[in-house]
């Protein structure tokens, strides 16, 4: 069997993560590492469990929010990838988890099967979007920024493949480059376009026309 997707589920209420855990573990390629109930909690227990993906709530006790939370996790656990699972779909909040290092977004009254494809996505580094959200994300993660800086054409071409979901060796076949050159290519990419994530270079290729919401991989 092909490695396991390690799994955290950090939720305030019982019920949700028993649900979530019972649903997730009826496919052999996800194995659920623990459960937390609070920001705190999770950021103390993922250094032990090295969870490959965090599905967290937003709104949660103590004194750490969800968006926090994402934050200090994000520099943690920087291979650690989180997709955010609430009730909330208001701009401001997607926009500050996204911001904040989540690479999904997915609504609770969503299909299950749309949470199932944002983990598994998210284990290779790539961010599905909950369709519901995309077209906020679209219109307000990037809105207002000023992003002058000129990328060389081969950014550019890095930039297409990063928005398309392509993982890191499947630009370097594509552009006949090694893996190196495009993590160097990458990280000169957010750098100059002052962007956190590869989330936010998606959002960045769309609002250019680099590509279209058609060629994004929603569920």
């Amino acid at each position: 069997m092909a490695e396991q997707i390690r799994v955290a589920l950090v939720d305030d209420h019982k019920i949700v993560r028993k649900g979530l855990h019972s649903f997730l573990k009826a496919f052999q390629d996800i194995l659920v590492v623990g459960e937390a109930s609070s920001g705190e909690e999770a950021l103390k227990l993922c250094e032990e469990w090295l969870p490959d993906v965090v599905v967290m709530d937003m709104l949660m006790p103590g004194g750490i929010d969800g968006i926090e939370a994402i934050r200090r996790l994000h520099t943690l656990l920087p291979n650690t990838r989180v997709v955010v699972l609430t009730s909330y779909t208001d701009d401001a909040r997607v926009v500050a988890a996204l911001r904040a290092g989540a690479i999904g977004y997915v609504r609770k009254d969503a299909d299950p099967e749309i949470l199932l494809d944002s983990i598994r996505a998210a284990a290779r580094g790539q961010s599905l979007l909950d369709p519901a959200i995309a077209n906020i994300v679209m219109q307000e993660l990037l809105r207002g920024g000023k992003h002058s800086a000129t990328l060389t054409e081969r950014e550019k071409e890095v930039l297409r493949q990063l928005a398309l979901g392509r993982t890191n060796p499947e630009i370097a076949a594509a552009l006949v480059v090694s893996e190196e050159t495009v993590k160097t290519h990458v990280g000169n990419i957010l750098t100059k376009l002052q962007l956190a994530h590869r989330t936010q270079a998606v959002i960045y290729a769309l609002k250019k026309g680099m590509i279209s919401l058609d060629e994004i991989d929603l569920p």
